[in-house]
């Protein structure tokens, strides 16, 4: 499994109905949180690494409605303390 962030911006008072949206209907969602700045939402995804992360931000998250744009980052490697 991979790890993705993906940054949401959502159409204006739409913030909250997408968080609970794709919480309640996304399994590869990890945690959901809100956040300040340019984007409204930044959620944490995992995927199998066979899966083609474009088709599934495309897909899974570019169309639920309020929905304006995304921004996605690609993980490499995790660290932890004292790890």
């Amino acid at each position: 499994m991979r790890a993705i962030f993906v940054m949401i911006k959502c159409d204006m008072g739409q913030a909250y109905q997408v968080a609970r949206h794709l919480a309640d209907t996304v399994e590869e969602l990890s945690e959901m949180y809100s956040v300040s700045g340019q984007y409204d939402l930044m959620g944490k995804f995992y995927l199998g690494a066979e899966r083609d992360i474009g088709l599934f931000v495309v897909e899974k998250l570019q169309t639920v409605p309020g929905v304006k744009d995304t921004y996605t980052i690609q993980t490499f490697n995790a660290f932890t303390a004292g790890g």
